[in-house]
């Protein structure tokens, strides 16, 4: 008999409890410190009216099928025409999120036969696509370039013919730091490599206009990139931007693009409007810029911490249920800071991550940081 039909999943759940593991959701409250919305796009009036004004014109609020199908709306195309001149590249394709973009890539793009190098901590999204796709995979130690070459030469050497595809986060989510781009460039050049670079931190708060650290190396013909739409753009969403042929082959061949109902027309609207006021106001950039070096002297000086240089700033903790404890005495004091644990971090290295956006002011960030520094010294 297999029991209770409910009996393992609640095993897991009593099991995720006793390691102080187990998720629940919760509401927003409090100043904004763990949400991507870095530039205070969300709910920007801007923005805002913007979709007001498509909706007042006509635009419908549902896509109604798939791009394939009548789901291709001008909006989408207006989108993605926008988004590769914005971002240099040939073309770009709109999906319904970040995940589903990654998902997509790395399961339509590299083929049987070919090799996936991995940075061990990219997104859970690349980990996925990686598992569910058709190439051999292998992860490399985090940011170290001669881990991703040896995986490369380990691979030839024991007789793998196909083609290379390296994949990396230009700014790493939970530890806020960057990829050396140009080193890795030069990798997947010296390799006849491809290149995804997730760019979902970076766009729109670093690179010129908000472009991205990799903006440099967008038009070439190995580099495909994602943009997401839902965090520094305010809006939902994800742009994969790349060559003409790779974004056709995504058309042709991609089934999470083709099955999937097309992103809402409106989202199209945001993200193009959103592009806009990157190139319209630096001033957003400039004053996160100015809260990340002021946050990053406020906590080494109270807490001791390091700064990352971006505006996610680990604090790690290590213990679980410390972690959990100290965003909760944070919380209780109105600052929405989050505990991030394993598996979305490594064993070891629960955190809080603190992000910085302009949806705070330095003296909201004095607050945080003294109060961070009360909850340390009583947790």
């Amino acid at each position: 008999m297999n029991g209770p039909p409910l009996a393992r999943y609640d095993a897991t759940l009593q099991g995720l409890a006793r390691k102080d593991r187990l998720r629940t959701l919760a509401p927003r409250a409090g100043l904004d410190f763990s949400s991507n919305d870095y530039l205070g796009l969300a709910a920007s009036k801007r923005l805002g009216d913007s979709v007001a004004a498509a909706i007042a014109q006509g635009t419908p609020v549902g896509a109604t099928g798939s791009r394939l199908l009548r789901g291709n709306a001008p909006e989408h195309e207006q989108l993605e025409a926008d988004a590769a001149a914005f971002f240099g590249a040939e073309r770009a394709l709109f999906f319904g999120s970040g995940y589903i973009a990654n998902f997509a890539l790395l399961t339509a793009l590299p083929q049987k036969g070919d090799l996936l190098v991995l940075d061990e901590l990219v997104h859970a999204s690349m980990h996925e696509g990686a598992q569910a796709g058709r190439a051999e995979f292998k992860l490399a130690a985090h940011n170290d370039v001669g881990a991703i070459e040896d995986a490369i030469t380990r691979w030839r050497a024991e007789g793998g013919m196909g083609r290379v595809w390296i994949a990396v986060e230009s700014l790493y989510s939970m530890d806020g730091d960057r990829a050396p781009m140009e080193s890795i460039v030069a990798l997947a050049d010296r390799h006849e490599a491809f290149l995804v670079v997730d760019e979902a931190h970076a766009t729109g708060v670093w690179g010129p206009d908000g472009r991205g650290l990799a903006a440099a190396f967008e038009g070439r013909d190995n580099v495909i990139a994602l943009h997401t739409c839902g965090k520094a753009l305010g809006a939902s969403g994800a742009l994969v931007t790349g060559p003409q042929t790779l974004c056709d082959y995504l058309i042709n061949r991609c089934r999470p693009f083709i099955y999937a109902t097309a992103p809402s027309p409106l989202m199209a609207v945001a993200a193009r409007e959103a592009l806009a006021m990157l190139s319209d106001e630096p001033m957003r950039r400039a004053r996160l810029h100015d809260r990340v070096a002021f946050a990053g002297r406020q906590l080494a000086e109270r807490c001791g911490v390091m700064s990352s240089g971006s505006q996610i700033q680990p604090f790690v903790i290590g213990d679980n249920r410390r972690t959990i404890a100290v965003a909760a005495a944070l919380q209780a004091r109105s600052f929405d800071i989050r505990g991030i644990r394993p598996p979305t971090v490594p064993e070891g290295t629960s955190r809080l991550r603190i992000s910085l956006t302009l949806n705070v002011d330095k003296a909201d960030i004095c607050a945080m940081v003294e109060a961070l520094a009360e909850v340390l010294a009583q947790k």
